[in-house]
């Protein structure tokens, strides 16, 4: 048996002093970026105006909390498209809706799915403001009426108008003409009158194309806070716009068939950074870059 003699080291100590490369910290691993929660989930998508085909092949999943971005050319089938996300298109007579759209998992053109509960839950928000010619107060609380949703009213107008960014401008104008506002608070409004019914979706028409510079900003800052509490889908002409605010971009384009007739297609669906920066398709380059659209 070996002795350590008094005074000298133990061997824990020998080893904790032993020379040599000093240990290496382990980097923690990176954690995978979790799977956003999927809102709708289209497949092979087609709106058909009688024997006209709009649009057709769109085939996409939109995520819950985030901006998705709808740009293209004139005339591709953007309106109509996200118009099928809220079934607005059954309003219009000969429209005919082909492929499947899932809203949280369900058939969302389920003959026994309500379309006016549809809409409730899936608010829109179109091109230019749309003010009901009726008071600030009554704009935002006609929803909330007409789907008898019981709730104190005043404390519903108030949030509706705190979230769209508008209390504090109107707040002691309630009952004056909802017609009196400018063009940019008319549509945060319109936008305040969609949140009033606590929609879970809200689709957005080229909300800001009748718009001057400053209230543009207004509504790109609002849509940023809006998207923690609600999925958004802007349809845009503006490419910038889709840049600054999008998550993820959907590229429509159109094409022609061998008889002349044109209809909007999908042509690629991704990141809005991997979009703008590294398209997969020439199309989209072509377009983002401005050689054609």
């Amino acid at each position: 048996m070996t002795i350590i003699p008094t005074g000298s080291r133990s061997m824990s100590e020998v080893w904790t002093t032993r020379s040599g490369p000093e240990p290496v910290e382990q980097a923690e691993p990176e954690q995978p970026e979790l799977a956003p929660e999927i809102v709708f989930e289209v497949r092979n998508l087609a709106v058909k105006y009688g024997s006209a085909v709009a649009v057709r092949d769109i085939t996409l999943d939109i995520a819950s909390n985030e901006i998705t971005a709808v740009i293209g050319p004139s005339g591709c089938g953007k309106s109509t498209f996200i118009r099928c996300l809220n079934r607005m298109n059954d309003l219009v007579p000969g429209a005919r809706v082909e492929g499947l759209v899932r809203y949280h998992g369900e058939d969302l053109y389920d003959p026994k799915v309500d379309p006016a509960q549809v809409r409730r839950r899936i608010g829109m928000v179109f091109q230019r403001p749309n003010p009901f010619p009726k008071s600030i107060y009554d704009n935002v609380a006609y929803g909330p009426r007409i789907n008898k949703m019981r709730r104190n009213m005043d404390e519903t107008v108030e949030r509706a108008l705190s979230q769209a960014a508008l209390w504090d401008e109107v707040k002691d104008k309630l009952k004056r003409s909802a017609l009196a506002l400018s063009g940019g608070q008319q549509q945060r409004l319109c936008i305040a009158r969609a949140l009033a019914v606590q929609p879970d979706v809200l689709l957005m028409d080229e909300p800001c194309s009748a718009l001057d510079p400053i209230a543009t900003a207004r509504i790109e800052d609002l849509m940023e806070e809006l998207k923690r509490d609600y999925t958004i889908v802007i349809v845009t002409h503006n490419m910038q716009q889709a840049a600054r605010v999008s998550d993820r971009t959907a590229f429509l384009t159109t094409e022609v068939d061998d008889s002349g007739r044109r209809s909007g297609r999908l042509v690629e669906f991704d990141r809005t950074a991997t979009i703008f920066t590294h398209p997969s398709d020439p199309r989209t380059e072509g377009y983002i870059t401005g050689r054609f659209g």
